[in-house]
């Protein structure tokens, strides 16, 4: 992308973290002084309707330190923001962090230690803990748990909101370009030495998390219908059983109406099989339909997301 080259990036997305983003200037400006100036800022604005942008592009203005501010032209998800920082990071080390701080920033210097003494190739976050109330630790805890049943079985318990990756798995990252996939299982499915880093969840300052549980399960979809193949196959057994059940009621059947035990009329049975069936049937259609949908998705070709506008803060 051209510009000052540094050892270090890291990407922030940014939406709707207007009242954070004092505490967030404030985390860059330790690490620039951390790191001697020898670290790049990308944060990526994902189409946010709030002030945070323009409150980055003034106070970013002079600050000295080398950065970019990135706006797309609308919301396209907060890991396509990320995406979009990794496209634009020109360290050999990158890391990805959320705006809001609940991920201790001290977690990044750690992960670039791990990454320059060549421990790993790409680092992760693991939660041990988060001080969230008991509804949302138990909602949480049963996602994650089903995230990791069905689509990533290596996949921490909680999740991955943080990491940092050296040059050669970033550009394996890039080299992926596929509408409603998912950042994180990426990172897991392009290999490569992985370490994880324990840490607790620090509570949410300002605003509310955008993280909903719709978002959740969209998430989840994506996920599940890019990486595995689990519905197919569950509705491939869930056929065979329903084929051998069928064969064995036909039989029970044809037994029962030759020794006439069955009253002819039949209508309750009869009406029970076709809105089963029947229901089956659109089930089974819906989720080759996902499947389908993604396919069309990909031979498309449209661009992941749209830049507006780029805000080259490069220090000279």
């Amino acid at each position: 992308m051209g510009g000052h080259v540094t050892t270090r990036s890291i990407v922030f997305p940014i939406y709707r973290n207007q009242a954070n983003i004092p505490s967030l200037l404030l985390a860059v400006a330790n690490f620039h002084s951390r790191y001697q100036g020898d670290i790049e800022f990308v944060f990526v604005v994902d189409g946010s309707p709030d002030e945070s942008g323009a409150l980055l592009v003034k106070e970013l203005k002079c600050s000295g330190y080398d950065y970019k501010i990135i706006f797309h032209s609308r919301n396209f998800g907060s890991f396509t923001a990320i995406r979009t920082g990794l496209e634009h990071a020109s360290g050999n080390l990158v890391a990805a962090m959320a705006a809001d701080l609940q991920e201790p920033p001290e977690l990044i210097e750690e992960f670039f230690s791990i990454l320059e003494k060549d421990g790993a190739d790409v680092v992760f976050g693991r939660r041990a803990g988060r001080n969230d109330p008991p509804l949302t630790r138990f909602l949480s805890r049963a996602f994650w748990a089903a995230y990791r049943r069905l689509v990533l079985p290596s996949m921490p318990s909680g999740g991955v909101d943080i990491f940092a990756c050296n040059r050669q798995v970033l550009d394996a990252i890039l080299s992926i370009e596929e509408p409603n996939s998912s950042l994180v299982v990426q990172l897991f499915w392009v290999g490569f030495r992985r370490e994880f880093v324990p840490y607790c969840r620090r509570e949410r300052e300002h605003g509310t998390s955008a993280w909903s549980m719709a978002r959740r399960f969209r998430y989840m979809m994506d996920s599940i219908l890019s990486f595995s193949d689990f519905p197919i196959m569950l509705t491939l057994w869930v056929g065979f059983a329903g084929c051998a059940l069928s064969l064995i009621f036909a039989a029970v059947t044809v037994v029962a109406r030759l020794l006439g035990n069955i009253d002819p009329a039949g209508y309750t049975t009869l009406v029970l099989l076709i809105v089963g069936f029947g229901s089956a049937s659109l089930a089974v259609q819906g989720i080759l339909g996902c499947y389908l949908w993604r396919a069309v998705e990909n031979t498309k070709s449209r661009p992941l997301r749209i830049i507006s506008r780029v805000v080259d803060g490069t220090a000279k």
